[in-house]
């Protein structure tokens, strides 16, 4: 070997570790940031808006808040969304995805009565962001329901379907003609589990295994009827798309048994088959084990038919397909192994779903253990979507890291860095359609039951200023580089 190739060789090893170290985005692979109404606007009676569950909750039962706040005030984004607009744009984010308060448009939840000035408010904000080149994203229901319907059932009740429907319309009616990209429903888990069934959420009520699964069963059906809606009203003129977003854990089996594959397979189907199966299967419907395990113990515990309401074979192909593309959550990984069933009480989803699960203590967590950062399990998810949901286009509509209230959050520049490398190799090696990683959170906000204690933000927020100074942390400079380089540093997952 002569001396130039000796050379030669160097800079070819040298040019393919600098490859490795970096990866450029694709050009169509989109960046934004979230918020959600609740957690940030604040000016909770402020212009004609009504009275939402989480206002009532926080007013009347401070103590189901770990710091007994409320989101009266929370961020002032409600006067402050030209600034929140500016932030956005200074770090370069294409797309803000964000959240319309039910009781701020329809103040008793009904179309009897509509708020202008709510409307007033949403069209500024969007008309802000289109100034702005940012790309507006909605969320039609991210868990602000008018406290009115809870006299009623909320969403146990099988007429919030039209209730929500109405509702939806007024805002494509409303905001359709400039925004392109729709989400139903936010985390129907969060929405039925930790609202109806363990009552960490409002409005609060504890009746697991029962009330959880009456939510669910309207949930789907409610994302139905606005998806059908939009498909056949709205589309063919305002052009747009609209999907539904779930939380999605990822399962690993604990061990190589074949009870331990069955149990994480279980548990999979239980946190987010239970609403994506009925959307995004081939055969729609709720997934079998779900079904049978439910129907199971629902006869043990001496009911007459399975606590979890039956969907006609008319229901599921009304739901079935329903969504332009699967918006996904994602904040967690664990391990499961398989659990011998509980002794017969009282009902409760978590005895319907059997299983164990617990976590590696190397994994990198946030102030919350629940948020983890496992590349793998987050790149294995995106498999399971693409594979046994037909292959569908993925939108990250959240991925998020709670820190302990530092500015130099380098714990969630790693997580998200971390994420974003499983997304990409997902995309580039496993033909993974996904194009769309949206962060949770612009800044610091109302935590829901853990109240301003757990901070999700780029920017730190001083929620004891009155002007609710926003500050800069390290990860808004991570995200500003990011997005002007469009170069990713790259681990192996």
């Amino acid at each position: 070997m002569t001396i130039g190739s000796v050379t030669l060789l160097v800079i070819v090893c040298f040019c393919s570790v600098y490859a490795q170290s970096s990866r450029k985005l694709p050009d169509d692979f989109n960046i934004g940031v979230a918020t959600a109404a609740y957690q940030i606007e604040g000016g909770w009676n402020e212009d004609g808006k009504g009275e939402g569950i989480w206002d009532y909750m926080t007013h009347h039962h401070p103590e189901k808040i770990t710091d007994g706040s409320s989101g009266d005030v929370a961020c002032d984004s409600y006067h402050k969304y030209k600034q929140d607009v500016q932030l956005i744009k200074s770090l370069g984010f294409q797309r803000y995805r964000f959240s319309i308060s039910w009781p701020r448009i329809f103040p008793n939840g009904f179309m009897n009565k509509v708020n202008q000035a709510g409307i007033d408010y949403y069209n500024n904000l969007i008309n802000e962001l289109l100034a702005n080149d940012v790309e507006p994203m909605i969320t039609i229901y991210h868990w602000n329901l008018p406290q009115n319907f809870t006299n009623f059932g909320g969403w146990t009740n099988p007429q919030i379907v039209s209730w929500f429907t109405s509702y939806a319309k007024l805002l494509f009616e409303s905001f359709g003609d400039r925004v392109k990209l729709w989400i139903t429903i936010n985390e129907p888990k969060q929405i039925c589990v930790f609202g109806y069934g363990t009552g960490i959420f409002a409005p609060g009520l504890n009746y697991s295994g029962v009330a959880d699964y009456m939510c669910t069963k309207n949930v789907l059906l409610a994302h139905a009827s606005v998806y059908r809606l939009y498909d056949k009203i709205f589309k063919p003129k305002q052009k747009g798309r609209i999907g539904i977003t779930i939380e999605s854990v990822w399962g690993e089996p604990g061990s190589d048994a074949e009870e331990d594959k069955k149990a994480a397979d279980r548990m999979i189907q239980f946190d987010f088959g239970i609403y994506a199966h009925p959307v995004f299967h081939k055969n729609g419907g709720y997934p079998k084990v779900v079904e049978e395990y439910v129907a199971r113990r629902s006869s043990a515990e001496g009911f007459s038919k399975s606590r979890l309401p039956k969907l006609t074979p008319k229901e599921i192909d009304y739901i079935k397909g329903t969504s332009d593309f699967y918006g996904l959550n994602h904040y967690s990984t664990m391990y499961v192994k398989n659990k011998l069933p509980d002794p017969i009480t009282n009902p409760c989803r978590i005895k319907d779903m059997q299983v164990h699960t617990y976590d590696d203590p190397s994994w990198l967590s946030g102030s919350i253990s629940y948020f983890r950062l496992v590349p793998w399990g987050f790149r294995k998810l995106l498999n399971y979507i693409k594979n046994n949901y037909q292959d569908p286009e993925i939108i990250v509509t959240e991925n998020g890291f709670p820190d302990y209230g530092e500015i130099e959050d380098n714990n969630r520049i790693k997580f998200h860095k971390g994420n974003l490398n499983a997304v990409l190799d997902a995309l580039i090696y496993d033909n993974v359609k996904v194009k769309d990683y949206i962060v949770w959170s612009l800044m610091d906000n109302y935590e829901w039951s853990e109240g301003y204690r757990i901070p999700f933000g780029l920017y730190h927020v001083n929620f004891t200023d009155v002007n609710r100074q926003r500050t800069p942390k390290a990860s808004c400079g991570f995200f500003k580089d990011l997005l002007y380089t469009r170069k990713l540093a790259h681990d192996e997952n």
